[in-house]
C-alpha cells in the first residue's frame, strides 16, 4: 500500500470516528434538557416550583388582603412527540395566596397510543419556591390513543410567603411552563410486564400451601 493509500485511509477512519462522537454529542445534548429540568424539580433550582397538600388557611390569606401578582402560561413539545399541547388561557390575573384552577390541552396527532410526560419550571427563577402546586398532570404520565384530546388541569397558588422576601416581593409577574417529552418506557407498560410474573408467583405460591395442608 503507498503512502497516499495509506493516509487516505487513515483520514477516512478519523472522519468516521469524528462523526460518530458528533452523533453521540448530539444524543447527550437532547438527553440533558430533560435530565436538568428533572434535576431542576427535584433540587428546587432554577425556578422549579413548589408541591403542597393544600392551599393556606385563611389566616394567611388576609396578610396579603389586596396584592396580586399576573401569571402567564406556556406550552411547549419536545421534539419527536407527535403531540399539540397548548395552554387554555394564557394569563390571569390573582390574588396572593388564592388557590385557582388551570387547564392545558393535549391531542396526540399520531397513529398509534403515545405518553409522554411533562417537566415544568417557572421564571423568574426566584419565583419558584412560592409558585406552589397541589394537583398537577405533570406529577403522573400521560398517555392519549391515537386522535385523543384531553384536557389537563393544574391546581395552584402563589405562595404569599412572597411577600417577606426582599426580592422576591418585587415581582408582578410570573410564568408558569411546561414541555412534554415523550417516555419510551411507560410506567403502565413495565407494570404489565411484571404482572404475570406475579400471578404466576402467587399461583405457585398457593399450591404449596394447600401441598402442605395436605
Amino acid at each position: 500500500m503507498s503512502v497516499d493509500a495509506g493516509l487516505a485511509q487513515s483520514n477516512r477512519r478519523l472522519g468516521m470516528v469524528v462523526a460518530l462522537m458528533a452523533v453521540a454529542m448530539m444524543g447527550v445534548a437532547y438527553a440533558a434538557v430533560p435530565l436538568y429540568r428533572l434535576f431542576c424539580q427535584v433540587t428546587g433550582f432554577g425556578g422549579t416550583t413548589g408541591v403542597a397538600a393544600a392551599a393556606p388557611g385563611a389566616d394567611r390569606l388576609s396578610a396579603v388582603a389586596g396584592r396580586t401578582i399576573k401569571v402567564r402560561f406556556d406550552a411547549n413539545i419536545a421534539p419527536g412527540l407527535p403531540w399539540r399541547f397548548r395552554q387554555k388561557q394564557n394569563e390571569v390575573t390573582i390574588p396572593i395566596g388564592e388557590k385557582r384552577l388551570a387547564f392545558y390541552s393535549a391531542t396526540n396527532t399520531s397513529d398509534q397510543p403515545i405518553t409522554g410526560r411533562a417537566v415544568f419550571n417557572v421564571s423568574p427563577d426566584v419565583a419558584g419556591q412560592y409558585f406552589i402546586k397541589i394537583e398537577c398532570f405533570c406529577f403522573t404520565e400521560q398517555t392519549l390513543k391515537p386522535g385523543e384530546t384531553v384536557d389537563m388541569p393544574v391546581t395552584w397558588y402563589v405562595d404569599p410567603a412572597i411577600i417577606d422576601d426582599p426580592v422576591a416581593r418585587k415581582i408582578d409577574e410570573i410564568t408558569l411552563s411546561y414541555t412534554f417529552y415523550p417516555v419510551e418506557k411507560p410506567e403502565a407498560a413495565v407494570a404489565a410486564l411484571d404482572k404475570p410474573a406475579r400471578v404466576r408467583l402467587s399461583a405457585a405460591t398457593n399450591s404449596n400451601i394447600l401441598k402442605d395442608r395436605g
